[in-house]
């Protein structure tokens, strides 16, 4: 099983994402938490480039290109030989981000990117994407407090100084997709408080789960 988590920045993605984890573990299932940009390792040493706020002169089209790369090792690396061995796979962010991000927000066209992402998968798709909706101004400003809280505002900040327009067009994009692919994507209320939200994740996986 294939699942992943997506949304804004200070959506709570990464948290719920940990919190599916333990449950999964608690119930006896293997469970490979990992992340995109950096979850192989070359994906390490691509997210250092793609977040940093030191490269804010990087271009819409070499973004495009380092995230597909850090995706294609991504999968071919980690994802895909762990569900060879069975277990289940939680990523924080996946296929949905680059048509999000770099589609609606950056204003590429969607179906190249669409189109993109196949390549870049080779047929490895979510079995289940949750996304966590929230407003650009309440996800931008719980963002900038962790990020400040963390210590990583230079150096994996880069998202969260877009302005304000760009993390709006991002929401729409995402909501654009869920409208799309209803039987994936999951829409969320994420400001509702963690605990709410994550009984809602665990109800929907276990009815997946069910219905295997």
């Amino acid at each position: 099983m294939f699942i992943t988590f997506e949304g804004i920045e200070g959506c709570g993605k990464s948290t719920q994402a940990r919190h599916l984890k333990d449950y999964l573990e608690g119930n006896g299932r293997e469970v490979l938490l990992t992340l995109e940009p950096g979850g192989s390792r070359l994906g390490k040493e691509l997210r250092k480039m793609l977040l940093s706020l030191e490269n804010n002169d990087l271009t819409r089209e070499a973004e495009l290109f380092l995230y597909l790369a850090d995706r294609t090792q991504h999968v071919q690396q980690v994802i895909r030989p762990a569900l060879h061995t069975g277990k289940t796979v939680i990523s924080d962010r996946f296929i949905d981000s680059t048509v999000a991000y770099q589609g609606f927000g950056r204003e590429m066209h969607v179906q190249t990117l669409q189109n993109m992402n196949r390549v870049a998968v080779d047929g490895t798709w979510p079995d289940l994407t949750f996304l966590l909706d929230l407003s650009p101004e309440t996800g931008l400003r719980r963002a900038l407090e962790r990020n400040m809280v963390q210590n990583i505002t230079s150096s994996e900040g880069r998202f969260e100084a877009e302005a304000l327009d760009f993390h709006i067009r991002v929401r729409l994009g995402y909501l654009e997709l869920a409208s799309q692919e209803p039987q994936r994507i999951v829409v969320l209320d994420a400001a509702e408080d963690q605990d709410t939200v994550f009984d809602r994740v665990r109800n929907r996986v276990n009815e997946y789960m069910e219905n295997l």
